[in-house]
């Protein structure tokens, strides 16, 4: 009787490890995006908390009808559909009517993803292409901030989120009369930055987040521990947003002493508006991004510099989202001039 040994499979190179599956990496996002949505419903209240189940309810609903009516099985299971209705909901101002984002929704899934043939094919970041909807639509809500912390915030929702649909937005001066602190004007730290030249917030309030502002985009510290956990598990590519933040902040530093009076230190760039949620969350879109080793320092830069040029010399205070889905337009390019050459391949020569 002889003993059989141990089977042994011999594989050539390359060795390949398996990545995880799609929706692991997505429901990995929703975890990361989770403390931000917290802190944001602690800082705003329960109409964050509403505006977020709207924006991700809108979204979700949206891509079940578009796949059943295609004949496709429905894809929500693969998470990309809440990520995209999150990160929506936080980048809106918190006071933002509900129906204005249910609607905002439906736009960055419908076109921004589903028009394109759906996860993997979408050309710009559906959340920012919904964000971009809601800025050419309702101009007046999506330029109308709240102070945060306003003690009845868990009580009552602030009046704008509930205006009923097609109706004008109920106005929030007299509530905010009541419950905001003196010297509220209505105005985000880099909006009067960018028009008075003052800055209003001291520097570590912002870094910390305890501004009026989006949803979820005052926290900068929280932000970029939330991004830390996806780069250790090996889910975000954080050369993109490395790449954007250094170079918003050393174009920033160089006009900053250049002019002191009238651009802001480069921690208060880096800090105010959504430039960290969208260089952490937004921009590393693993489809609408560039993964060539160069790409993504190139495309990085070029949001950072567009991001800077609409903040300081263009007419809105924030150039974020136009950066980004600028980005998003540019990464097949980038992509395409940026392709390593294969090794042993010899270098094209120019004609003569």
């Amino acid at each position: 009787m002889s003993e059989q040994g141990p089977n042994v499979i011999l594989r050539t190179s390359p060795h390949l490890r398996v990545s995880p599956p799609v929706h692991v990496i997505m429901r990995n996002v929703v975890w990361a995006l989770l403390p931000v949505c917290a802190f944001s419903i602690y800082q705003f209240g329960i109409s964050v908390l509403g505006l977020i189940v709207t924006c991700v309810a809108s979204c979700i609903l949206t891509e079940h009808v578009i796949c059943r009516l295609s004949g496709r099985d429905s894809a929500v299971k693969d998470w990309s559909a809440v990520i995209t209705g999150i990160l929506l909901a936080l980048c809106l101002p918190p006071g933002f009517p509900y129906w204005m984002a249910a609607v905002a929704g439906f736009v960055g899934i419908g076109v921004g993803k589903m028009f394109f043939g759906g996860l993997g094919f979408n050309v710009m970041n559906p959340a920012l292409v919904g964000r971009a909807f809601a800025q050419a639509s309702f101009t007046v809500p999506i330029t109308t901030w709240v102070p945060s912390m306003v003690p009845d915030r868990f009580t009552q929702f602030i009046p704008s989120s509930i205006t009923l649909p097609f109706l004008k937005p109920n106005s929030v001066t007299e509530w905010l009369g009541q419950v905001a602190p003196d010297g509220f004007t209505g105005a985000t730290p880099l909006a009067v930055m960018k028009f008075d030249h003052v800055q209003s917030i001291p520097t570590m309030d912002l870094f910390v987040g305890t501004s009026a502002g989006s949803a979820g985009e005052t926290s900068a510290l929280l932000i970029l521990l939330c991004g830390l956990y996806l780069v250790f598990r090996k889910m975000m590519d954080w050369r993109i947003t490395a790449s954007i933040l250094l170079t918003a902040g050393g174009i920033s530093g160089i006009l900053y002493m250049v002019n002191p009076a009238v651009y802001p230190d480069p921690l208060f760039t880096l800090c105010t508006g959504g430039l960290m949620l969208g260089a952490v969350f937004m921009a590393t879109d693993m489809v609408a991004s560039p993964v060539t080793p160069l790409g993504v320092w190139i495309y990085g830069a070029l949001i950072g510099t567009i991001t800077v040029v609409i903040r300081f010399w263009g007419g809105l205070n924030e150039g974020v989202m136009y950066a980004i889905l600028l980005g998003n337009a540019f990464s097949p390019l980038i992509a395409m001039i940026t392709q390593p050459r294969i090794y042993g391949a010899r270098k094209a020569k120019g004609a003569a």
